[in-house]
């Protein structure tokens, strides 16, 4: 499905010359402060992703931003003028620098499952019927697991409204990226 993803990003680091830094990752000590600084700084227009950072950079946070290394001066001082100072940025230099996947597809045919992190949300995708969701270890996973089975991905609450854990984080990018995927 996401072959053309594949050849562009080849493509890209053949034209990418072996010393130049295009990307880099900020780094923090929370993930509540990773998604409010996802929010800010798509709110204010910056092209970035969450992603789970290399072992080697972990803080007990498995949640890092990834930003164009152009603009990291612009973004490391408006992160400081509302006290979301990263511990670290991170320059992508290396092959063993990638930061991981934080979300994966699995076509089953009649059913499509997305992994954002350690939760999993299943829907049909004929119907958009939410049939299973898993993962995680919060305190609100059966509530938000509860409040959205059985339900369409138009019918289910959001869960970034209902949760307020990573796992809420995670189950609601894992929601979107379904969305986008098959529609509502």
């Amino acid at each position: 499905m996401f072959g053309w993803f594949r050849k562009k990003e080849k493509e890209q680091k053949k034209t990418q010359k072996p010393d130049e830094v295009t990307r880099g990752l900020l780094i923090f000590a929370h993930p509540t402060t990773v998604i409010a600084v996802e929010d800010l700084l798509r709110d204010e227009g910056y092209s970035i992703r969450v992603v789970s950072p290399p072992p080697s950079y972990r803080t007990g946070c498995d949640l890092s931003v990834e930003i164009p290394m152009e603009a990291e001066a612009e973004i490391t001082a408006l992160l400081n003028s509302v006290n979301m100072t990263p511990m670290d940025v991170v320059p992508i230099t290396a092959q063993g620098m990638e930061p991981l996947h934080f979300v994966r597809e699995k076509d089953f045919g009649d059913y499509l499952m997305v992994r954002a992190a350690n939760m999993k949300m299943t829907v049909e995708k004929s119907t958009g019927k939410i049939v299973n969701i898993s993962g995680g270890g919060c305190p609100d996973v059966p509530y938000l697991a509860t409040s959205m089975l059985g339900k369409t991905l138009a019918e289910a609450p959001d869960p970034g409204e209902v949760g307020f854990s990573l796992c809420a984080y995670s189950l609601n990018t894992a929601r979107e990226e379904i969305i986008k995927a098959v529609g509502v």
